[in-house]
């Protein structure tokens, strides 16, 4: 069992895509971690030997931050955005898009789902 940064990482699957599994790690990240390490692209997890686990498991916790670390870091850089209260702060704190997209029609997946509002009531005369 290939046990890396508190993940499991899947045994059938090639090295490369199989490190993407963990937080932080892309598939050039990965890539990079294999070639630095001296593992094959296509061989997979499984086929890993103890001293190959040792070698990605060490270049990880040396050279990256990754999973919680990475995630409380992220955190706390969205927090400082909302306390300092810059736009992408604001943005953050009301849940809306913050890199410059239209809220007119999309962005459906920060709003929430559609809030009907009532229309205006006629006057009667």
């Amino acid at each position: 069992m290939a046990r890396i940064a508190g993940i499991d990482l899947p045994r059938n699957k090639r090295g490369v895509i199989g490190l993407t599994y963990i937080y932080g790690i892309g598939s050039s990240t990965a890539a990079e971690i294999l070639t630095v390490c001296e593992i094959d692209f296509d061989k997979k997890v499984s086929e890993w030997d103890d001293d190959e686990l040792a070698r990605v498991r060490g270049q990880i916790n040396d050279n990256l931050k990754v999973e919680g670390a990475l995630r409380s870091e992220t955190q706390l850089n969205i927090k400082r955005l909302m306390d300092i209260g810059c736009y992408r702060g604001v943005r953050h704190r009301t849940g809306l898009p913050l890199r410059g997209q239209r809220t007119k029609n999309n962005s459906r997946t920060r709003k929430g789902k559609r809030k009907t509002v009532a229309n205006k009531k006629k006057a009667v005369k």
